[in-house]
């Protein structure tokens, strides 16, 4: 455990926490979200060479992002109620140094079996990790700072979906794929090192100040948040996940990689909006998220057969989802207070299984009424979610002023 803070550390704290935003340890955060996406979605990238490789099917190798999935889903709200008590910086080193661990069993491991353990455990760090990163980050800044704070923090979740993996895909395809999970490996070390430099070490919570799992869920906002976290990510991920079929009927199924790109794209020009919005404008963000999903899903409804329009509600889509995660765990933050960590976790929770149940209920809807089902279902989703947050006026997606 590392030594707590002399009075000079703290005071040079709290002038950087009312004056400005401590870039560098937050950019630190944001890395650390970098590998961890990375960590989680590089096997869909790199899935024919690792079959090849490790002598499994195709269908096997999807597993390995099925078992990371789980592992976050099982371990995050368990670990952090274990965890309460820990200094935050060794708590986020060891979230962070797991990382290290597992994509070197990835690397150098022969044997599908084992990287399949490795994979699950890479959930659970990624589960821990993202628990952490919303109430590290807004301890980091003043009040006044604690959106724009998470919104750096979050900005390694985009760029590694839209610029990280296509890079390691190239990597993986250059050199091998075990390269790719190696320079992870070593991506990961430097960032130990960045985090011990760079970002602050906090107290964790007393045991007389901590809520019980019922309590946390029990403070006014919280439920709101929660509910339209699983609605929102259900809805995009039946879309995200199916998005190969339903491209099929504008004839460009075989265009997936730059529909991605253009849903990439605009997922960072909607970080860097909601960035600069998010301390004075939230609950109008969200509201906003809201109607510019719904606006993309009805354009699919009426024009999925037109490659055009297509591709404009795939950007609709992407400036609606880009920012989502930092206004959703920014919101949790401030109704959480000082039991964010709790709250958090409850958010990694649900936002997994809005992503299994995207899944499921897509399948669902593909094999029966078809992929043309999919935005009217994404449609009610998003309608009650509106709904939600307007009636969260008061806490959870508060007005302010």
């Amino acid at each position: 455990m590392s030594e707590p803070l002399c009075a000079a550390d703290l005071l040079d704290i709290e002038s950087r926490r009312n004056h400005r935003l401590p870039l560098s340890g937050l950019l630190a955060l944001a890395t650390a979200g970098f590998i961890t996406i990375l960590t989680e979605a590089m096997p869909a990238g790199l899935l024919p060479q690792m079959s090849q490789d490790l002598r499994v099917s195709p269908a096997l190798i999807g597993q390995l992002v099925t078992l990371y999935a789980i592992g976050s889903l099982l371990a995050a709200i368990p670990l952090v109620i274990l965890t309460q008590g820990w200094r935050r910086r060794p708590l986020l080193m060891v979230a962070i140094g797991g990382f290290a661990v597992v994509n070197s069993v990835t690397a150098l491991s022969t044997s599908y079996s084992l990287i399949l353990v490795a994979r699950l455990f890479a959930g659970v760090f990624a589960g821990l990790l993202w628990a952490l990163v919303a109430g590290y980050a807004s301890r980091m800044v003043a009040p006044h700072l604690q959106g724009r704070a998470i919104a750096v923090a979050m900005l390694g979740a985009p760029l590694a979906l839209s610029l990280g993996v296509p890079a390691g895909t190239l990597l993986g395809t250059l050199l091998g794929w075990r390269a790719s999970f190696a320079l992870m490996t070593l991506l990961t070390l430097v960032l130990l090192a960045w985090v011990r430099w760079q970002v602050p070490d906090f107290p964790g919570q007393r045991a007389d100040k901590r809520l019980p799992l019922r309590g946390v869920f029990a403070l006014p906002g919280v439920k709101p948040v929660l509910f339209v976290t699983f609605a929102y990510v259900l809805g995009h991920n039946i879309l995200y996940t199916y998005i190969a079929p339903f491209l099929e009927p504008a004839g460009i199924a075989g265009q997936i990689e730059r529909v991605l790109l253009t849903f990439g794209l605009s997922a960072l020009v909607s970080i860097w909006v909601v960035g600069l919005l998010i301390d004075r404008w939230l609950r109008q963000l969200v509201l906003i998220s809201c109607v510019l999903f719904g606006l993309s899903a009805l354009l699919l409804a009426f024009r999925a057969e037109t490659p055009l329009a297509v591709y404009a509600s795939i950007a609709l889509w992407g400036l609606s989802f880009g920012g989502l995660a930092t206004l959703l765990q920014t919101a949790l933050a401030k109704a959480a207070g000082s039991a964010a960590g709790a709250a958090q976790s409850m958010l990694v929770t649900a936002w997994n299984l809005a992503i299994a149940g995207g899944g499921l209920v897509g399948g669902v809807l593909l094999e029966g009424p078809g992929v043309l089902s999919f935005p009217w279902v994404i449609i009610g989703l998003l309608l009650v979610c509106l709904l939600v947050t307007i009636k969260a006026r008061r806490h959870g997606f508060a007005a302010i002023g």
